[in-house]
C-alpha cells in the first residue's frame, strides 16, 4: 500500500499543507523584548525573596518535617493579601479623609475597592481548605518548633481590625491582658497610632450624616417616616380591634404591640445614644437615619451606589466572621482543646472572637429590623424634591475625581 499513488500525493499534500500553516502562524509572530534587556519577571516580583523566604524550622533543628512547608507558604500567602487589603482600605480612608467623596464621582473607586477586599476575604476563608489537607498529626509532628510563635501576632490583622474600626472596648482580651501587650517597639507604636487615626467606621458615618434628605427643612425624611409609620400603626391597630376576640387576636395584639416598642425605640435618641455607650450601636443617631434612608430608597439613581457601599461593609463584617469562624474550626480539628503556640487558650479564646462584638457594621446588619411596608415610606415627588446624583461637584473647594488616586 506504500506505492499507491494515491496515498504518496495525499502525504506530499499534508505535508505543504502543514509548511503553509507554519509560515502563516499567528502565534509565532512578535519580538522577545526581554532578550533586549530591561526588567524581567523574576526582577519585576522580586522572586529572590518571596520564594527563598520559607525555613523550615523543623530542618534547622535536624528533623525536616514536609508539611511546614504548606504551613509556612499558606501563612505568607495570608499576609500579603492582609497587605493588600491595607492597600485599599488606606486608599479608601484617604478618600473619605479628603472629602473627596464630596464629589460623588469618587464613590466608584470607593465601592469598587471595598468589592475588591471582600473578594480577596472570600478567597482567604476558603484557603483554610488548603491548610485542612494537612492532618492533626501532620501538624504535631512540626508543632513544637511554633512556639513562642502565634497568629494573635500578626501586626497586619491587628491594623486591619484597627482601621475598619474593631472597637478597642468591644475586644475580648488576650490572656487578660490588652492585645497590644504582644507587640513591642516599633511595631507596637504603629498599633498605638492606627487606634488614634480616623476608622472606616468613622469615615462612613460622617459621610452617611450628609445624607441629602435628611434636612429638617427639606425633604425631612425622619420626621416623614415618623409620622407615617405611627399612622401605619393605628390603622393596623384599628383593623385588629375590628375582629372578633379570639387567642389569635391576642397573639396579634401583642405581636403589633412589640411591634412598636421597636420602632418607639427607633425614633428616641436618648435611647439611642444609651445603646451607643453600652457598644450595641456604633453609628450615630443622624448616620442611622442617613443608612435608613439610603435602605428605603436604594432603587432611586441617587442612592444605588451608596446602598452598594454599605451592602459592600456588610459583606466585609460577614466574611471577617466567618473567617474567624474557619480559624476556629482548623484550630480545634488539629489541636484540641490544648494551648495555643502564643500561649493562649487556644480553641476557647479564639472561639469568644465568633461575635458581633467584632462586627464593625453591625448597625447596617440591624437596618433589616425597620423594614416597615412600602406604602409607610415617605413618597419622593422628582418635580420638589431633587438630590442631585454629583452632590456639590461644582464647589472648587472640594476635589474632583481627578485629584483622587
Amino acid at each position: 500500500m506504500s506505492g499507491c499513488p494515491f496515498l504518496g500525493q495525499k502525504r506530499e499534500f499534508f505535508k505543504n499543507k502543514v509548511l503553509l500553516n507554519e509560515d502563516e502562524d499567528e502565534s509565532q509572530k512578535g519580538v522577545n523584548k526581554a532578550s533586549k534587556g530591561g526588567i524581567v519577571y523574576g526582577e519585576y516580583l522580586q522572586l529572590d525573596k518571596v520564594v527563598t523566604a520559607q525555613v523550615l524550622q523543623s530542618e534547622l533543628k535536624g528533623n525536616k518535617i514536609h508539611d511546614e512547608h504548606l504551613f509556612i507558604i499558606t501563612h505568607q500567602a495570608y499576609e500579603l493579601w492582609f497587605k493588600q487589603v491595607l492597600w485599599e482600605l488606606d486608599s479608601v480612608r484617604e478618600i473619605f479623609i479628603n472629602d473627596q467623596v464630596r464629589d460623588e464621582r469618587n464613590m466608584l473607586k470607593v465601592v469598587t475597592r471595598i468589592h475588591r477586599i471582600t473578594m480577596i476575604f472570600r478567597l482567604l476563608v476558603e484557603q483554610f481548605s488548603i491548610l485542612e489537607t494537612m492532618s492533626a498529626l501532620d501538624f504535631f509532628d512540626f508543632r513544637e518548633y511554633l512556639t513562642p510563635a502565634s497568629g494573635f501576632q500578626s501586626l497586619q490583622f491587628r491594623l486591619l481590625e484597627n482601621k475598619l474600626g474593631v472597637a478597642d472596648s468591644q475586644r475580648v482580651p488576650y490572656n487578660r491582658r490588652h492585645y497590644r501587650d504582644n507587640f513591642r517597639g516599633h511595631e507596637n507604636e504603629i498599633l498605638l497610632r492606627s487606634e488614634t487615626e480616623p476608622t472606616l467606621l468613622q469615615l462612613v458615618e460622617k459621610w452617611l450624616e450628609r445624607t441629602p434628605g435628611l434636612e429638617t427643612d427639606g425633604f425631612n425624611f425622619w420626621g416623614k417616616l415618623e409620622a407615617n409609620i405611627e399612622a401605619g400603626f393605628k390603622i393596623e391597630t384599628e383593623k385588629l380591634e375590628q375582629k372578633q376576640q379570639s387567642e389569635i387576636k391576642e397573639e396579634m395584639m401583642e405581636d403589633l404591640s412589640k411591634q412598636k416598642e421597636v420602632f418607639t425605640s427607633l425614633f428616641d435618641e436618648k435611647r439611642h445614644d444609651h445603646l451607643l455607650s453600652k457598644g450595641e450601636r456604633r453609628l450615630s443617631f443622624k448616620a442611622l437615619q442617613g443608612a435608613l434612608m439610603i435602605y428605603f430608597y436604594r432603587e432611586e439613581p441617587r442612592f444605588q451606589v451608596p446602598f452598594q457601599l454599605l451592602t459592600s461593609l456588610m459583606s466585609i463584617d460577614t466574611l471577617m466572621t466567618k473567617w474567624r469562624y474557619n480559624h476556629v474550626c482548623m484550630v480545634h480539628r488539629m489541636i484540641g482543646s490544648k494551648a495555643g503556640t502564643g500561649g493562649s487558650s487556644g480553641y476557647h479564646y479564639l472561639r469568644s472572637t465568633v461575635s458581633d462584638r467584632y462586627k464593625v457594621f453591625v448597625d447596617l446588619f440591624n437596618l433589616a429590623t425597620f423594614l416597615v411596608p412600602r406604602d409607610w415610606v415617605p413618597k419622593l415627588n422628582p418635580s420638589i424634591y431633587k438630590f442631585p446624583y454629583i452632590a456639590e461637584c461644582y464647589d472648587s473647594s472640594y476635589f474632583s475625581s481627578e485629584d483622587s488616586d
